[in-house]
């Protein structure tokens, strides 16, 4: 016989227990089996009946709480820096790691925060000398059509030609057809030109998006021969315009073919035209004809290149031409890309010089000489 109260203390746990199932367990419809779930739009099984009633809707829910955490945006000022690396022959060299280099801005050490062995698609412009000499501008012609070859199909093209003033004949492009029917249409050495035209009043020439035009008419009063009227700085300067705004996810370059052969009267100053290529993280890569193959190194073309960290090939031969086209984007193409965040510096400076050194020894390195800050579109 079980004791009154023992029985009333078991009934008890059992109703409890009993609450607690019916509570957790969810009301299946008729004819469906426990573990077994209706979705919506699935015809009801054999025996299953439809219920009389649509379901209730479900009550709204609560609204959730405001998220008042606060979001944090801040601009890293992340410089990039390409590289290049020779050994002693001028071939370059694709073996080097990270560790082995150096950053230095304004003298101190920073840290190397990113570093990339990746081929990066090229945005270029092709600048063509239009003030070479008759017999050289013959020799040149026929090679032109080997630029496009030169370029991948992620690579993207403009090409100019520039005397006293900058033309362009070409805006980007990654159709290889039409950058090959714009290279073969180029006449160099047949631009109509004057010492009137040099002297009087210059139209704006179309798609350099500046106040002022490449080739600007110097100041009256300065009569000069027609051999003087060429404007590189002009030239290079209408180029970076066109390619400050393009992507940083792609390398910027100028491809210029001159004899570096610069008049006195250009719109934009050497140094103008250097800061705007710094400032967008364009590198100048230069093939020099007739004068600046005898005057290798002393040219504005050798000083944009380097200061840029591009290069300049020296073209001595009609035969060379396409040779050197081809290694250009090779050189571009293929660069070490090196970022880091500055660090002990001044950042009240509009200019940093930066410098780039290897531990690996009997190597060269070409590597642009600073940045502006805050100067990037």
């Amino acid at each position: 016989m079980i004791c009154p109260w023992r029985k009333s203390l078991t009934l008890g746990l059992l109703a409890g227990l009993a609450i607690m199932l019916t509570q957790a367990a969810p009301a299946l419809p008729s004819g469906q089996q426990p573990g077994q779930q209706h979705q919506p739009g699935q015809p009801q099984q054999p025996g299953q009946t439809q219920p009389a009633q649509p379901e209730s809707p479900q009550p709204p829910q609560a609204p959730q709480p405001e998220d008042t955490r606060g979001i944090i945006r801040a601009q890293v000022n992340l410089v990039v820096v390409p590289v290049t690396v020779k050994d002693s022959s001028g071939e370059l060299v694709s073996d080097l790691r990270d560790d082995e280099f150096r950053v230095l801005e304004d003298g101190v050490e920073q840290k190397i925060a990113f570093f990339s062995t990746d081929a990066f698609p090229l945005s270029a412009v092709v600048l063509l000398d239009d003030g070479l000499k008759a017999k050289t501008s013959r020799l040149v012609k026929p090679t032109l059509v080997a630029v496009a070859g030169a370029f991948g199909e992620a690579d993207e093209v403009a090409v100019g030609r520039f005397d006293a003033y900058y033309t362009p004949l070409l805006d980007f492009t990654k159709d290889n057809d039409k950058l090959i029917n714009a290279l073969k249409s180029v006449d160099l050495g047949n631009q109509t030109f004057s010492v009137s035209d040099a002297t009087g009043p210059q139209p704006p020439r179309p798609g350099i998006g500046d106040e002022r035009a490449p080739g600007e008419a110097p100041p009256s009063g300065n009569p000069f021969k027609p051999t003087n009227t060429k404007h590189i700085d002009d030239a290079i300067h209408a180029a970076a315009q066109m390619l400050r705004t393009r992507g940083r996810d792609r390398r910027k370059v100028i491809v210029i073919v001159s004899d570096g052969a610069n008049g006195r009267y250009n719109a934009y100053t050497h140094d103008e035209t250097l800061k705007l290529l710094l400032a967008s993280d364009i590198s100048v890569y230069a093939i020099g004809l007739d004068a600046a193959v005898l005057l290798r190194g002393t040219t504005d073309l050798s000083h944009y290149a380097h200061t840029t960290g591009g290069d300049v090939y020296y073209a001595a031969r009609e035969s060379e031409l396409p040779r050197f086209y081809a290694q250009v984007s090779e050189e571009a193409r293929h660069q070490y890309t090196i970022g880091y965040l500055p660090t002990g510096t001044d950042h009240a400076k509009p200019y940093h010089q930066i410098e780039v050194r290897i531990r690996r020894p009997n190597l060269s390195l070409l590597a642009r000489d600073g940045y502006y800050l805050g100067a990037r579109p």
